[in-house]
């Protein structure tokens, strides 16, 4: 639970803001788009055609099952993407192009998350390429800190070649359980190696989170008043903030 998740909670977040946000789930997996309540029978056009055929955008953005929230769906035909892309000499800009289709303005779109693969591809790639700016975020568990710091690399090449412009919005900690010790040495390591990088906001391991998926909803409509829920508002609000503070 991480990447994911926190794409869809605070998607849900953002929109009951008032928000209009666009969810581009770019992991073959899938579960982003499940998790925001559209069956694999029912994804049609997908990222996959988006990216790699110049499918349409407006064709593959579709209404998700929750208001204010749209999504590109991914399938498992993402799976063979990376081979697809390594003949591709605009491979790393596809996505970035793509998203940038006229047709999106018609949408008024407020923010655009993109839910990307859990290893470092060349849809990772593509994504930190279209990308404005990323939100890392990061397990309160052993290895966490440590491909963090291959992120952190990755970010930092993407920085100095095609996107130069690319910011660190900040890494939010997740999973994290105040009870456990360990939990609260990899926050304590987080804080003081990155500094005002990690949000102040944590997201607790919370029982309603893992069930909400199995739902195909976000735990904001799962059960609202639940920690897991309280958590990505607090995210939400404090992402709102740096974005201000920066503006």
């Amino acid at each position: 639970m991480g990447k994911t998740t926190t794409a869809i909670n605070l998607a849900a977040a953002l929109a009951e803001m008032g928000l209009r946000v666009l969810v581009v789930d770019i992991d073959p997996q899938g579960n982003a788009s499940t998790g925001l309540g559209l069956d694999p029978d029912r994804r049609g056009l997908t990222s996959y055609d988006l990216i790699l055929e110049e499918a349409p955008l407006d064709e593959v953005i579709q209404a998700s099952g929750f208001a204010d929230i749209w999504i590109c769906p991914a399938t498992t035909d993402l799976s063979s993407a990376d081979i697809d892309l390594v003949a591709n000499e605009k491979r790393s800009f596809l996505l970035h192009d793509a998203l940038r289709q006229p047709a999106i303005d018609a949408f008024g779109f407020d923010i655009v998350l993109i839910d990307c693969p859990p290893s470092l591809s060349l849809l990772t790639i593509n994504a930190l390429v279209a990308a404005h700016a990323v939100l890392v975020p990061l397990q309160a568990e052993f290895f966490a800190l440590e491909g963090l710091s291959q992120l952190m690399l990755t970010l930092r090449e993407v920085r100095i070649g095609p996107n130069p412009g690319l910011r660190i919005d900040g890494v939010v900690l997740t999973m994290a359980d105040s009870r456990n010790n360990l939990s609260r040495q990899v926050e304590a390591d987080a804080r003081t190696t990155l500094g005002d990088l990690v949000f102040d906001t944590v997201i607790p391991r919370n029982v309603r989170l893992s069930e909400a998926p199995s739902y195909a909803m976000p735990v904001l409509s799962y059960d609202p008043a639940s920690r897991g829920s309280e958590a990505y508002r607090a995210l939400a609000r404090e992402l709102l903030d740096r974005y201000s503070a920066r503006s």
